[in-house]
């Protein structure tokens, strides 16, 4: 039911680590902490907590599959103000709203703000763990895109000005002979850099090429 532990590799080793996910639980009562935290642990998840907005915000977070388990009403930031903090910080963590009353403008705004489950005390705990689950699942495959592009930008850094020049117009659409025209240099050339470009970036078709500008987000010649 649970992502209990998960794999990661370790590219510079060629070995596979165990990482376990992390739950952050917010939460101004201490009761409400000291459940959640047992019923983590259960769940072999690892719990940090905090009883405050401002005490999470200061804690770092560290890049392995995380969710966090946030109560509506706080002494100092909101669940609101704090999941609108996290945004802001380009942070893309799950965010799991708890809250000891149901407030349907609150459960609107949460859930347009990219909330993924808004849950009212007392709660099922089966219910909470399936939620965490899928947060977490959430998180692995953000983690992983996140791991892909920075690999791509990586390869990407390796071309040359005018490799990455001819990338941008062949993933366009552009054929060698029109290339060439605009660049002012031999066909002959265009295709020694597309062959620079293939091999550099680790693809074996345009079709990967196109895929690849497109993760990268590159503009369009």
């Amino acid at each position: 039911m649970n992502l209990t532990t998960l794999p990661a590799r370790d590219r510079s080793a060629g070995t596979t680590t165990v990482v376990t996910p992390i739950v952050f639980v917010v939460d101004d009562d201490i009761s409400v902490r000291e459940s959640l935290e047992l019923l983590i642990r259960v769940a072999q998840w690892e719990p940090r907590l905090f009883e405050s907005a401002q005490a999470f915000l200061d804690h770092p977070r560290p890049s392995v599959p995380s969710c966090l388990v946030l109560d509506m009403n706080l002494p100092d930031l909101s669940g609101l103000d704090l999941q609108s903090l996290i945004a802001h910080d380009g942070s893309c963590m799950p965010i799991i709203f708890i809250t000891g009353y149901g407030d349907i403008p609150a459960t609107v705004r949460a859930m347009k703000a990219g909330a993924v489950e808004f849950l009212t005390k007392p709660f099922d705990d089966d219910v909470l763990l399936c939620a965490i689950t899928d947060a977490l699942e959430t998180s692995r495959a953000a983690l992983e895109h996140d791991r892909h592009v920075q690999a791509l930008r990586i390869l990407y850094a390796t071309l040359t000005p005018r490799e990455q020049e001819v990338m941008t117009m062949v993933v366009a659409g552009r054929m060698n002979k029109v290339i060439a025209a605009d660049l002012n240099i031999s066909e002959i050339t265009v295709k020694a850099h597309r062959g620079k470009v293939m091999r550099k970036m680790k693809v074996r078709s345009l079709a990967d090429l196109v895929k690849t500008a497109a993760t990268l987000s590159l503009p369009v010649a």
